[in-house]
């Protein structure tokens, strides 16, 4: 194993983002996310990050082949449904880096690479003079029929790096569920940290 961490911006995130997509498409297949990607919806979605010169992709490499990646890009830059619930008075966008995804292969978790993520986008975030990251992450009810056993949720590891949970912002996106044919929507909540 040759484990190598980059970030890549701007103009250079082009060619690496069929990788993320692919990477996206695996790992989301996973509960919470039960993701059937496809070509067509992370082309939609992933456009943010090339239309955006301030965006970043942290790559995890093994080798020369991408095992994980996390983007961040200001969150002004994002899709309307990930800006709505941040707005005033409370927050002002033009001041937020959004964190995107945190992709990463079962086999090289444990190794400290979720901590480099978001230790790189929070840097990023100060390096922009941006002083609130935030993100939002998916709600399955504790008694969904995917929810393998046992299961750890990662709220105890942001909570950790200060992030606070907040139940009263949340969003929807939609995506097709594994074994589904079309999409649902599906209830998003958002992590904020300030400083």
């Amino acid at each position: 194993m040759n484990l190598s961490v980059t970030t890549v911006s701007g103009p250079d995130l082009a060619p690496f983002i069929p990788a993320l997509a692919r990477l996206r498409i695996e790992v989301f297949r996973a509960f919470p996310y039960l993701y059937a990607g496809s070509a067509e919806y992370e082309e939609t979605y992933l456009r943010p990050l090339l239309d955006t010169p301030d965006a970043l992709i942290v790559l995890a490499r093994d080798g020369g082949e991408v095992v994980g990646a996390s983007t961040a890009l200001p969150l002004v830059n994002e899709i309307p449904a990930l800006r709505a619930p941040l707005h005033a008075p409370e927050f002002d966008p033009a001041r937020i880096l959004y964190l995107g995804e945190s992709v990463l292969r079962a086999e090289y978790r444990g190794r400290g690479l979720g901590h480099t993520f978001f230790d790189r986008r929070e840097e990023h975030a100060r390096t922009l003079g941006l002083p609130t990251t935030a993100f939002c992450a998916v709600q399955r009810p504790e008694d969904h029929p995917a929810r393998p056993s046992p299961y750890r949720s990662l709220n105890a590891f942001w909570a950790a790096r200060r992030y606070v949970e907040r139940p009263d912002l949340t969003t929807t996106l939609s995506w097709p569920d594994v074994g589904d044919d079309h999409e649902t929507p599906k209830p998003m909540r958002y992590w904020i940290r300030h400083g």
